[in-house]
């Protein structure tokens, strides 16, 4: 396989990059900062002197800095609630110095916000927005890709079809879907195919993962209606290595490979590779009707036509730190996937030959300056074009059921629509941010996001058919100008403003003659312009005690998806309007600890969400496929918790609950006079009530000084909801998403200080049956394990 070969140069460059990167004539220093009892100074800040190197000390309390010029230097250490410590240090060419420090606690409390010593994680969760960064270096031993380790945050909902691989739908606060964006180190994902897409994105690719909830800050260049979610990549500089492979049940394998290198005279490259296979053929209980004329209830039956597998490689090189860049990096991703569907929008569709597949191929380019022309103008510039290709196959003429018999039927037909449609989105998307700093209390940016769409295909089975031909065709442009003012230590806020522009160029089919088979098209446009704004502002009452409120005026264009359909369970609907929200939030949040060793952490927040033209999926006529609507007005009240504690490094948990509370405020329908007897009803078909709670125990020194042994358990619950309006029917006819208890456990050992790493995994453990959408059951318990090698040389 290719992927394969990817793998192999990839850890192949790696090694090689480790071993030519002991050969460079700089030094480094390296050691473990702890207080007086022993235990680690976590976040602790670390500066050398009159240079620009610095870093942030870990979770054991170990911090590192790396290519540094020999010569002698002060070492200064700080961090919260301790006295500040400074230390002098010759660093030698090709030597690292160990130098480890005991911090002294401060005898006086700080009475200003001035924290020095904080991690990007928690400089990410201090913006004035609604923000929780998801530390993703803390999963890297786990086998969760992306989405999963989402779906354990307040707020966050991600719904899945099936197994590995399958149809996912991402809610945050009630906005599901599109109404949530998605970036990558701040590049929007809109063009990235389904080759990459946040449900086959191992963890261990991302440093921490921003989840912004209801306002999205302008530099994100988004017309997301509800949030957007910012997947932040490894930019470290030195030299690397992240390897890992994991084999679970259903026979599912997962491979990921990191490397990066960066030399001394600037040059730097980055490798990632990751793949994902699985037959999905887990057992399910459903009713299965034979050809016959029999009907068996409550069987338990395997998927048999849900493979999926996919290969993505990346790979980026340049040029850093230099008087013209401060980084400039050509890039290319590469990827494939295939996918097999066994059912429809219900388990009542069984397909047994039909399937997917995609590539990907993408190149990109990154250009950043800090300090251009003036002190304080920073530009970043991006830009990609994907030139892949999305492929429906779909030409076998039988009829399958789930004890996998099946009925064939003479001459050309399908499962669902005879097709071998082949197709390019030809999508390419341009950003620029260019901020300007005036002084150390007011900040400016300008963001522009520009998007193309113009889908191009055809279908060997039907040459002359001419539906193929007709346009797709999108255009897309965001501009956002900002403001931020920080008054003090204590408060900051910031202002913004956003224009949507969006222009559509389409077929539409039609019948001129009334005579059956006759079709013809008309071509159609339409454009829009938008203009939304909001604010966002954060107060610190104690040194510990934050306050945040924002608020933003949201526009959702509709996704060419949505427009288009997406030629398997997606409906395309032209008529779509843009959606727009009023959005509100508030937020509390409080850091205590009892004599240093208990740790407390407690988040409190309330939203509401008024949202007009809201986009949401329904069951098409035929109950086969879903399509998008407009739903004319929804509101939604919601409160969402956290609260953790953990007992020096030996222990830790946490609990977090949503709550939200969407109805349906249309009160009158279109051309009805009378009140809708859907108004204020909950709307279905929507998580309503749900929550996590984690727990992790570590055991230091488990076999030999500086191994761990971690045990940990996660539980998820998911209240009941209805499929359809709560207030129409009687209880007991009425079909639901019944409630659900899911429940992991984890087992990692590491050893020689994180280089080598052995994890088992349980997933549901209780075997309970779980459905995240009505009638598409997930799979019950599964069992995983997962090597990980990490090395880095500075």
């Amino acid at each position: 396989m290719q992927i394969t070969k990817f793998l192999l140069v990839g850890m192949l460059c790696a090694f090689n990059f480790l071993v030519h990167a002991q050969e460079k004539p700089y030094g480094a220093i390296s050691g473990y900062i702890r207080d007086s009892s022993g235990e680690p100074v976590i976040s602790a800040t670390v500066k050398l002197l009159n240079t620009s190197a610095g870093g942030i000390s870990d979770d054991r309390g170990y911090y590192e800095l790396s290519n540094l010029k020999p010569g002698t230097y002060v070492l200064r250490i700080q961090s919260l609630g301790f006295d500040r410590t400074s230390r002098e240090v010759l660093i030698t060419a090709g030597a690292t110095l160990s130098l480890n420090f005991t911090m002294k606690q401060s005898s006086q409390q700080m009475e200003t916000v001035s924290v020095m010593g904080r991690s990007e994680v928690q400089e990410a969760n201090r913006q004035a927005y609604n923000v929780v960064a998801v530390d993703a270096k803390r999963l890297h031993n786990s086998t969760l890709d992306i989405s999963h380790a989402l779906d354990r945050v307040s707020g966050v909902r991600v719904r899945e079809a099936g197994g590995l691989g399958s149809r996912m739908d991402f809610s945050l606060n009630g906005f599901t879907g599109r109404q949530v964006k998605f970036f990558i180190d701040g590049v929007p994902m809109d063009n990235f195919g389904s080759s990459f897409q946040l449900n086959n994105i191992p963890i261990n690719l991302a440093q921490r993962v921003e989840v912004y909830k209801g306002v999205v800050p302008v530099w994100l260049g988004s017309d997301a209606l509800g949030g957007a979610i910012n997947i932040v990549t490894a930019n470290e500089a030195g030299c690397y290595a992240d390897a890992s492979y994991s084999y679970g049940s259903f026979n599912t394998h997962r491979t990921a490979v990191n490397a990066g290198y960066t030399s001394p005279a600037g040059f730097k490259v980055v490798l990632n590779a990751f793949q994902n296979y699985s037959d999905n053929d887990y057992v399910v209980t459903t009713d299965v009707a034979t050809f016959s004329g029999q009907y068996f209830q409550h069987q338990r039956v395997k998927r048999f036509n849900d493979t999926y597998h996919n290969e993505t490689f990346i790979a980026s090189a340049g040029v850093v730190n230099k008087p013209w860049a401060d980084q400039l990096m050509l890039g290319l991703t590469l990827g494939q996937n295939y996918s097999e569907v066994q059912t429809g929008a219900r388990m009542v569709s069984v397909f047994g030959d039909w399937h997917r597949k995609g590539s990907l191929i993408m190149p990109s380019l990154k250009y950043t300056k800090e300090d251009l022309f003036v002190e304080g103008l920073d530009l970043r510039i991006t830009g990609n074009y994907n030139l892949g290709k999305e492929q429906n196959i779909d030409t076998v003429y039988r009829r399958y059921n789930w004890f996998q018999e099946f009925k064939e039927y003479p001459g050309p037909g399908s499962e669902r629509e005879r097709s071998m449609y082949k197709y390019s989105n030809n999508n390419g998307l341009g950003t620029i941010n260019l901020s300007y700093a005036l002084n150390d209390n007011h900040l400016f940016t300008l963001n522009n996001v520009y998007n193309t769409f113009n889908r191009k295909g055809s279908d060997e089975l039907y040459p002359e058919s001419e539906k193929y031909e007709q346009p797709r065709k999108n255009i897309k442009n965001i501009l956002g100008f900002g403001y931020q003012l920080k008054a003090s230590e204590k408060w900051s806020t910031s202002f913004f403003a956003k224009h949507f522009y969006q222009h559509n160029k389409y077929a539409q089919s039609y019948n001129p003659s009334g005579n059956w088979g006759d079709i013809a098209y008309l071509l159609k446009e339409n454009s829009l312009n938008k203009l939304g704004y909001g604010i966002a502002s954060t107060y610190f009452i104690m040194p510990n005690l934050q306050a945040k409120a924002s608020y933003e005026k949201s526009y959702r264009l509709p996704e060419t998806d949505e427009l288009f359909g997406d030629l398997l369970n997606l409906e395309g609907n032209m008529d779509l309007e843009p959606e727009h929200s009023h959005n509100y939030n508030f937020g509390l949040s409080y850091q205590t600890h009892v004599n240093t060793i208990h740790r407390f952490n407690i988040d409190g927040s309330v939203l509401y969400r008024n949202a007009k033209d809201f986009i949401r999926p329904s069951l098409n006529n035929n109950h086969t496929k879903q399509v998008m609507g407009n739903l004319s007005d929804v509101t939604n009240l919601g409160f969402e918790g956290e609260v953790r504690y953990s007992f020096r490094q030996l222990f830790t948990a946490g609990v977090n609950m949503t709550y939200q509370n969407l109805r349906n405020n249309t009160r009158y329908e279109e051309n009805q006079t009378m009140e809708s007897p859907l108004y204020r009803d909950r709307i279905p078909n929507m998580p309503y009530l749900f929550g996590n709670a984690d727990a992790s125990l570590f055991f230091n020194n488990v076999g030999r000084k500086g191994n761990t042994l971690t045990l940990g358990y996660n539980v998820l619950y998911v209240h009941a909801y209805y499929l359809s309006w709560p207030s129409q029917g009687s209880s007991d006819q009425k079909y639901d998403i019944p409630r659900q208890w899911l429940q992991d456990v984890n087992a990692v050992y590491t050893l020689g200080k994180g280089k080598y790493n052995i994890a088992l995994e349980c997933k549901n453990l209780a075997d309970n049956r779980v459905y995240d959408n009505f009638s598409l059951q997930k799979p019950g318990r599964a069992i995983y394990a997962k090597l990980r090698y990490f090395i880095s040389k500075n």
